[in-house]
């Protein structure tokens, strides 16, 4: 074989290996094959997680309305949405709630290369930890794209990388509290891990709004088919 087929032949070894973990962004894929990366965990137990925060328009009235049902929750943070409220992120945590990293910024992982993605991560894996005084345990990537780098990063950071079982669709311009709860509860069952936003800063205009008007009735919901809710910390995944 020639050097330059050689050379070819790495390129694209090195192509699959960046781009082949993206196809956990397939639910259905997902949730068959690598039950923990969706955050499968106690059957008793829903895992309820909150993207793209923290928004100061937006997520107190989350904290709020989860202080008075008694529930605390995972939220997932972006590194450029913390230098503008690392107060409130201060608040989330003595609320009870647990923090993880959502990157940096928000932007496909497929189109950054290695050293990009390492940096994304550190970035915001640092200032969680200057800010909060612990680092994140857990990291979730941008629209659950993942890549190889990112893996990596992840795992060498000391996070483990958890995506989800059910989603609201939240993030939509025509969502309403409505077609967030009926989203969800397709696919919800114990052992679960929902994801939804508690900002719009990278999802239609006030969306938000729809996800917490929802936020009471899935709450009950869960509650009724005797199940606890509450951050990943107490979801027990596997591994």
């Amino acid at each position: 074989m020639t050097a330059r087929r050689v050379s070819t032949a790495a390129l694209v070894g090195a192509g699959v290996a960046h781009a082949a973990p993206a196809l956990t962004a397939l639910g259905p894929v997902r949730r068959r094959l690598l039950p923990t990366l969706c955050g499968v965990g106690a059957p008793g137990h829903v895992a309820l997680t909150f993207d793209d925060g923290p928004d100061p328009r937006s997520t107190p009235a989350f904290l709020a309305a989860l202080e008075r049902h008694g529930v605390t929750a995972t939220f997932f943070l972006l590194g450029r949405m913390l230098t503008d409220a690392p107060g409130l992120a201060r608040e989330m945590v003595a609320a009870g709630h647990e923090i993880g990293l959502h990157g940096w910024s928000h932007r496909c992982l497929l189109a950054r290369g290695p050293r990009a993605t390492r940096d994304d991560l550190t970035r915001g894996y640092d200032l969680i930890g200057e800010v909060l005084g612990a680092p994140p345990r857990w990291y979730r990537p941008p629209y659950g794209v993942l890549t190889g780098s990112a893996l990596w990063a992840a795992n060498r950071l000391g996070m483990r990388t958890v995506l989800w079982t059910t989603w609201g669709a939240d993030w939509r311009s025509g969502a309403t509290p409505g077609s967030v709860l009926r989203t969800v509860r397709r696919d919800l069952a114990g052992g679960g891990t929902v994801l939804l936003h508690d900002s719009d800063c990278t999802s239609a205009p006030g969306s938000w709004r729809a996800t917490l008007g929802a936020l009471p009735a899935l709450l009950d919901h869960a509650r009724a088919g005797d199940l606890d809710v509450g951050p990943l910390r107490e979801h027990r995944i596997a591994g």
